[in-house]
């Protein structure tokens, strides 16, 4: 699913194609933690699909870290853009 991922936050540039990100992005959360549950990952490792913040508390302050470190690098012209990103480093970003 990551590589759907990758591909669909490549394409989002209005409302729809963030909710079509969004909704991608919460059924990988979904398969990751259900496969967590089933093959359990080392308490240092990312989950199966690479999530590493499994809390929304842990997944909204590594979004919002990595908004922070590359708001002056990665600004995206398209706000719906911008928002895909930082929820997407929320799985990703440590």
């Amino acid at each position: 699913m990551a590589h759907d991922l990758d591909k669909l936050l490549k394409e989002v540039t209005d409302e729809p194609s963030f909710l079509r990100f969004v909704q991608a992005l919460m059924k990988d959360f979904e398969e990751d933690r259900a496969e967590a549950a089933r093959r359990p990952p080392s308490p240092y490792s990312p989950g199966p699909l690479g999530w590493e913040n499994v809390t929304i508390g842990a997944f909204l302050e590594a979004g919002a870290a990595w908004a922070e470190d590359t708001q002056e690098r990665d600004r995206a012209d398209n706000p719906w853009h911008r928002v895909a990103g930082i929820l997407y480093a929320g799985k990703i970003y440590e």
